[in-house]
Formats: structure tokens, sequence, C-alpha cells
């Protein structure tokens, strides 16, 4: 369970990736797509962040994750100048593909079917 702490550091960590993206994240991913950070969990120590990245718009998702990746050292930089004066270690930053809007509307689609299919038995 995340310490009252860890929360907090990565809600602010999550408000400040956000912009970043919002200003630099054309020149990484492109126009096409729709990037969010859903939830960013800190580790107990706080010396790494794990992002939650959502990605709407595009097939190859996991392409966004690898070209953030690809520009690690500069979004940690731009990061460390928004949050510097807040925090005295900037962490480490990991990328994970979070995919629970894919999921919801999978089960969705699944549950739509078996509603048809329940009106078509009957």
């Amino acid at each position: 369970m995340e310490s009252i702490r860890q929360k907090q550091v990565g809600e602010l960590i999550r408000r400040f990736f956000a912009m970043i993206l919002t200003e630099e994240g054309r020149n990484i991913y492109g126009n096409d797509k729709l990037v969010t950070i859903t939830e960013v969990r800190m580790t107990p120590d706080l010396l790494i962040a794990k992002v939650y990245v959502s990605v709407y718009g595009g097939e190859n998702k996991q392409e966004v994750i690898l070209l953030l990746e690809d520009n690690h050292t500069h979004l940690r930089q731009a990061l460390a100048a928004k949050v510097g004066k807040q925090m005295r270690r900037m962490p480490d930053l990991e990328f994970h593909l979070d995919d629970t809007v894919d999921e919801m509307y999978r089960v969705n689609d699944l549950l739509n079917r078996i509603s048809e299919e329940d009106k078509n038995k009957h």
C-alpha cells in the first residue's frame, strides 16, 4: 500500500509530466495521438516513478512508450526543471502502457454480444 507521501509525489509528477507532454508531446510522437498520464506510482524510496500512459488514436500504442523511452533524458530534465524546488532528488521514470480503456471497450463489446445472443434466442 502506498504511503501518503508516495501518493503526493506521484500526483505532483503526474500533473507536471502531463504539462510537459502537452507542451512537447507533439515533437515526440506526432499530432495523430492523444496521450494522457493516467497514474504515477512511486516506489517506497521515491527514486522510481512508474508512469502509466494511455494512448488514444493509432494502432501501435507500444510505439508511443518506446518513443517516450527514447526521449527519457530530455523528459526527465524537463520534469526536473518544473518540480526541482519541491523535491530533493528527481526520480527515474519508467513508462508503462495503461490499457484499461481498451479492456473496458473489449468487455463492453463482449457483454453487448451476449445480450444480442440472448435476445435472438427468445
